[in-house]
């Protein structure tokens, strides 16, 4: 593999910092009267669709208290997606609160208006600990997963499994308000589907199309698996790098943007295939990476250890991760073209960080 990451890091906000400063302290002391806020800052390996700002909550009674703010993506900004939902992502981080012991971050406020911050969002107390980076990736050292023992690396991955395991046991009824509204017919999994056709057709709208995503789609047609099985809450954006670890076990699971419902091989390809890209591009560079961790066997023997369910047609969830994954890359390189960051290609496919991957896979 030749892949390296991109540089320099497209942006992710067009958004005045002193301006949300200042929104944010109204908006605050309108629901706790006499409370400020201090210590804003974005995080360097802010993502690429939500943003996300830290801020220290003051009290009226002088205790401080961290926090986040996630707010909907800038529109001015480019979007990685047509549309952010911040009421739905509250719902689902409240919903995995209540009904399961996965970790998540104790919400605070939600703002559904988006008047007072100039986007919705909502307000959550954020969690100590650290996070395998992004930028650089962990896979390519210096970093605290990266340095830790074969042990350490194995628990978290057990860990990380547990989380899974754990969302999993919520049936697809109880998060219903995250499927369409109507629900059309077909399969959880068909719907899904549907549902990223459909914004692969908003990322190239004005675009050239991308002739590897579609031979990808056209794949999946190909290898449908011939029983999904029953749809559970699914994380969607199942990842190390959005968990938040206190030694080597998590504290908080964060990102839910990309919730749905669906098999649990959705969650399973993911966490699987996102590692591989990081190691794909870290071999790239030709460094050794992690090539022994979250590898599909072990990932999925410590699945069906804790849930009795053996992951089937992972091969599809592979592909269909990649391909998913694809889609967001070329509408971030779209974005970095529209900004002037890049020059657009004659082949959109040269967008895609992982097309070697992709493409080996079709083969």
């Amino acid at each position: 593999m030749t892949d390296r990451p991109a540089a320099p890091r497209p942006r992710t906000t067009t958004r005045d910092p002193a301006e949300l400063e200042r929104r944010l302290g109204a908006w605050v002391d309108r629901w706790l009267p006499g409370a400020t806020v201090g210590g804003l800052s974005v995080p360097p390996t802010n993502g690429m669709s939500s943003e996300t700002v830290l801020f220290d909550l003051r009290r009226p009674d002088r205790t401080v208290q961290p926090c986040v703010l996630r707010l909907a993506a800038d529109v001015d900004a480019y979007a990685v997606f047509p549309r952010y939902d911040m009421e739905r992502q509250y719902r689902v981080i409240r919903l995995v609160a209540e009904r399961t012991r996965v970790p998540v971050p104790r919400l605070l406020r939600l703002e559904a208006d988006p008047g007072p911050l100039g986007a919705a969002g909502f307000v959550m107390e954020r969690v100590a600990g650290r996070v395998p980076p992004d930028v650089m990736p962990y896979t390519y050292g210096g970093n605290w997963l990266f340095e830790a023992s074969a042990a350490e690396q194995d628990r978290l991955e057990q860990a990380t499994v547990e989380v899974l395991a754990a969302l999993h046991t919520v049936p697809a009824a109880e998060a219903a308000f995250l499927e369409p509204s109507p629900a059309p017919g077909g399969s959880a999994l068909r719907r899904h589907v549907e549902q990223q056709r459909a914004y692969y057709d908003w990322v190239v709208t004005g675009r050239p199309r991308s002739p590897l995503i579609e031979r990808g789609f056209e794949r999946l047609e190909r290898t449908w698996p011939p029983d999904p099985g029953p749809a559970v809450l699914s994380w969607g954006d199942a990842r190390v790098g959005n968990i938040v670890y206190q030694g080597f076990e998590p504290a908080a699971v964060l990102d839910w943007e990309m919730a749905s419902v669906g098999p649990r091989e959705l969650d399973l390809g993911w966490l699987v295939f996102l590692h591989r890209f990081f190691q794909d591009l870290t071999e790239g560079s030709g460094l050794p990476g992690m090539p022994d961790f979250l590898t599909p066997g072990r990932v999925c023997a410590r699945y069906a250890e804790l849930t009795g369910h053996t992951p089937r047609d992972l091969e599809f969830y592979l592909l269909y991760a990649a391909l998913r994954h694809a889609v967001v890359m070329l509408r971030i390189g779209y974005r970095q073209v529209h900004f002037g960051e890049a020059e657009a290609p004659a082949d959109p496919d040269a967008l895609i960080m992982h097309r070697a991957r992709l493409e080996a896979m079709l083969s």
